[in-house]
């Protein structure tokens, strides 16, 4: 699955790319506003993780405001300093799927990413099965007639788009 990420931090935004990448997501960074609407709007994602305060001129709600008008789908975790309620409601409003204070731990965040990818994909289910196929989505271990089929991260991605597109 594919995630952007939108930090203007760096040493935060590196601890967030490096836990991902291990476990397993392609992860692509924006470290300002101009980089994230340009990102947005030339690829799409099945998550965007977003800071509220960017550099260059607009924050991560306008950020979110502009996915929702072309890609309602997607999934959005807002990750901030601010502890506002205020904050909280109109990035929910705006179409969030969860919002984040820092600082936090990188597993609370990716339990989240997780929970957003299933109800989004998969039902809300951790388990996937089709035909003879089954996918454990929190272990990433997928087995065809019960029997472990290895694969590598970018053929399980492509099964999960597969699986979650069926119609497409």
């Amino acid at each position: 699955m594919k995630i952007l990420l939108i930090e203007d931090e760096p040493e935060l935004a590196a601890s967030i790319r490096d836990f991902f990448f291990a476990e397993g997501y392609l992860i692509e960074y924006a470290a300002d506003f101009p980089i994230a609407t340009e990102k947005v709007a030339l690829y799409e994602y099945a998550c965007i993780i977003v800071d509220i305060n960017l550099p260059g001129g607009g924050t991560g709600l306008d950020v979110l405001r502009d996915l929702k008008k072309h890609h309602p789908e997607t999934g959005v975790i807002i990750i901030s300093a601010r502890n506002a309620l205020d904050d909280r409601i109109t990035g929910l409003d705006l179409g969030a799927d969860d919002y984040l204070t820092k600082p936090f731990h990188l597993a609370e965040l990716n339990a989240r990413l997780k929970a957003i990818l299933r109800r989004r994909h998969f039902g809300g289910s951790s388990h996937i099965e089709f035909g003879d196929i089954r996918v454990n989505l929190d272990s990433r271990e997928v087995s065809v007639h019960g029997n472990p089929l290895f694969l590598t991260p970018k053929e399980y991605d492509l099964l999960l788009y597969f699986l979650a597109n069926q119609h497409r």
